[in-house]
Formats: C-alpha cells, sequence, structure tokens
C-alpha cells in the first residue's frame, strides 16, 4: 500500500491518522504541504521517524523545493520527482489520506 498525504501535519491530522492503519512495507508519500511532516526538528517528527523503521518513506522533490525544505528533511527521506511518483503509484495500491 502507498500512502499518500497532502496535508500539512499543523493543519490537519492525516499523517497521524495514516500511520496508525501502516503495516510493514508500505510505503508513505508525502506530497504537497504534507511535505512539512517530514521536516525535522519539530513535534510531528518522531511519528515519521517512526514510520521508517519498517517504512520507506518519499517526498515528492518539487514540493519540497516549492515550500524552501531543501536540506531539512529527516535523514532517510527518499526524494522522489513525478516520474519518480508515477513508479510508486504503479507500484503499489494507493490510499489517499485528505
Amino acid at each position: 500500500m502507498l500512502h499518500m498525504i497532502n496535508q500539512s501535519p499543523f493543519r490537519a491530522p492525516s499523517i497521524e491518522t495514516a500511520m496508525r492503519f501502516l503495516q510493514a512495507n508500505d510505503a508513505v508519500l508525502l506530497t504537497e504541504d504534507g511535505v512539512y511532516g517530514a521536516q525535522s526538528g519539530h513535534k510531528h517528527s518522531d511519528i515519521i521517524k517512526n514510520a521508517m523503521v519498517k517504512n520507506e518513506v518519499y517526498v515528492l522533490g518539487p514540493d519540497v523545493k516549492a515550500r524552501g525544505l531543501d536540506g531539512k528533511l529527516l535523514d532517510g527521506v527518499k526524494t522522489v520527482d513525478y516520474e519518480g511518483f508515477v513508479d510508486l503509484v504503479e507500484k503499489h495500491n494507493v490510499n489517499t489520506w485528505l
């Protein structure tokens, strides 16, 4: 399963809700304002760190860049471009968390 999250963790509980349903080997893709969830040094950082123990966590690179978060993400978060985004969607069933 690919869990796609596009809401900021500061505005919506999408990340927290999605993590409760995360299974081993599921992947997480943060897009749009959801990329703020992968930023280091805030109260939601531990949620993503815990997810990365058994799951791959990705962010959409253009969204990271648009929000000025280059170099501010947690270690271990993987950045994908639009082609990588398509590859993830093709590989997994998708659940979008609103």
